[in-house]
């Protein structure tokens, strides 16, 4: 079984070892075949509270953590 990952950017860290991640994507338009971008927010697992805002992370998925967590924090990427 191969676990889900994907990368975003950290929009938020003010809660206690959750950030908010924002995830976005491009698909194309069925009738108009235009480039949409969509975007959609996780809450992550960050154990040490050493994301800030501005961030390009990795997130995995897996087990639910609380009410809203399904996502825990892997590492950053630098550019």
């Amino acid at each position: 079984m191969t676990t889900k990952e994907t990368i975003g950017t950290v929009i938020s860290n003010k809660m206690e070892k959750t950030i908010t991640v924002a995830v976005k994507t491009q698909i194309k338009h069925k009738k108009y075949s235009k480039i949409i971008t969509k975007t959609k927010k996780y809450y992550a697992h960050d154990e040490h509270n050493e994301c800030i805002v501005g961030d390009i992370v990795t997130i995995q998925a897996t087990k639910p953590i609380s009410k809203t967590k399904r996502w825990r924090f892997i590492n950053k990427i630098t550019i």
